[in-house]
């Protein structure tokens, strides 16, 4: 499995801007936009990381924080807030926050403590996805096959990791397309088309084939299916 991460976050360009950019390096995530709804889904998770909003409609994030720590759960969290005053930084940290990041932030400092809190989950989960002789390692985006490092666009890594999460499964255009382009699949663009050709190219480079094109369904990742794919 990936690491997964939950985003507690009202805001919803601020929301969106950190979904987008975590998927687009590869971590599966789901999103709440406020205190109830990040209650539930915090404590029905798991989540590997948590990047938790200070302020929030229905039950502020401390309070929340505070919640799931009691009920021993100790994945990470990074705390978002506008409060930069030391002592709200204490407070956060006493809450049970493993970090804290003052908006406005750049998102290459969020992604790097996200980074720094996923390698704290020893045992926890594990960072790196495998399917025969391809392995990637989810912290350091480096991916293998059969031992020899392969170059990937940030399109193709998203394609491949979202093939890894799904192997053997009949995916459907459509599915593939808004999950790693996160836009409606208008049915006529080749987009997708060309990015699996490019990523077979780069990993038959290496091997055998893994992406099988199903007539009139899709594409399946891994075993070549016994029937209807183009080989």
């Amino acid at each position: 499995m990936g690491i997964r991460v939950l985003v507690v976050e009202d805001d919803a360009e601020i929301a969106d801007f950190i979904v987008r950019g975590l998927r687009e390096e590869g971590y599966t995530v789901e999103s709440a936009s406020n205190g109830v709804d990040g209650g539930h889904a915090l404590a029905h998770g798991p989540w590997d990381l948590v990047v938790l909003d200070w302020w929030l409609p229905g039950a502020d994030g401390l309070t929340l924080l505070k919640r799931f720590r009691q009920a021993g759960n100790v994945t990470p969290v990074l705390f978002l807030t506008a409060r930069d005053a030391v002592s709200d930084r204490v407070r956060g940290l006493d809450g049970g926050a493993d970090d804290y990041l003052c908006k406005p932030f750049d998102f290459e400092e969020l992604l790097a403590r996200v980074r720094a809190l996923s390698r704290r989950q020893v045992g926890a989960v594990s960072n790196v996805l495998t399917y025969g002789d391809v392995h990637v390692d989810l912290t350091t985006h480096r991916v293998d096959r059969a031992g020899r490092r392969l170059e990937l666009t940030a399109k193709e890594y998203a394609l491949l990791i979202f093939f890894l999460r799904h192997p053997d499964e009949v995916l459907s255009r459509t599915r593939i397309y808004e999950h790693v382009w996160e836009e409606r699949y208008d049915g006529v663009s080749n987009t997708l088309e060309f990015h699996v050709m490019q990523l077979r190219k780069v990993l038959e480079a290496q091997g055998g084939r893994l992406i099988h094109t199903l007539r009139g369904r899709g594409y399946t990742f891994g075993a070549n299916p016994d029937e209807g794919a183009d080989r």
